[in-house]
């Protein structure tokens, strides 16, 4: 097994301690850590390793707050951040596109709280502008994505101007855990 960088008690509290983001500094990233965090995604696994995914990277400003228009709700990290990722597939290499997608979003998140900069996922496939636009047509104009490319999501980054707590592990709903099979928690 290779080298192991965080211990079993590090990750936890990782997890514990990462929040979504939606407000953050000016502060810029370090291009370093930038391409940390562009590994991570290209790291994370696809099915048949396939990696039908694709990454466009957006720091300007002015495109970041046209991008916060995609959707009316839950986009406003966008005019915040300074950097975003938008995650994108060929449905013509790999029929999993959305998992391969979600797999490589998260593990851009988890690099980014490694690294002590906060992230947000914006949802964009399946969405609408306030016009009735779809998201993800308005993300392709906005940056000359293919047609027949999916966008499925854009992660914001950036330092956190927001203080969270931690996750209360003892407000875990383990009820929603089934061993062996199907139970209903009420018996």
């Amino acid at each position: 097994m290779g080298q192991q960088n965080i211990s079993p008690q590090e990750f936890t509290e990782l997890l514990l301690t990462r929040h979504s983001i939606r407000r953050y500094t000016d502060e810029k990233i370090d291009p370093d850590k930038v391409k940390d965090i562009l590994q991570a995604a290209l790291l994370a696994p696809t099915s048949k390793s396939a990696r039908p995914w694709q990454f466009v990277v957006v720091e300007d400003p002015e495109t970041l707050q046209a991008l916060a228009g995609c959707k009316p709700l839950g986009a406003h990290s966008l005019k915040t951040c300074v950097l975003a990722v938008v995650v994108c597939a060929d449905p013509a290499v790999s029929p999993m596109i959305l998992e391969d997608c979600a797999i490589a979003a998260e593990f851009m998140q988890l690099q980014a709280a490694v690294l002590g900069i906060g992230s947000c996922w914006v949802q964009v496939r399946g969405r609408d502008n306030a016009e009735g636009i779809p998201s993800d047509d308005v993300v392709r104009q906005l940056l000359d994505i293919p047609a027949d490319i999916t966008v499925e999501c854009i992660m914001t980054f950036g330092y956190s101007a927001e203080t969270r707590r931690p996750v209360d592990p003892s407000k875990l709903k383990w009820e929603k855990v089934h061993i062996g099979k199907w139970t209903d928690s009420a018996e």
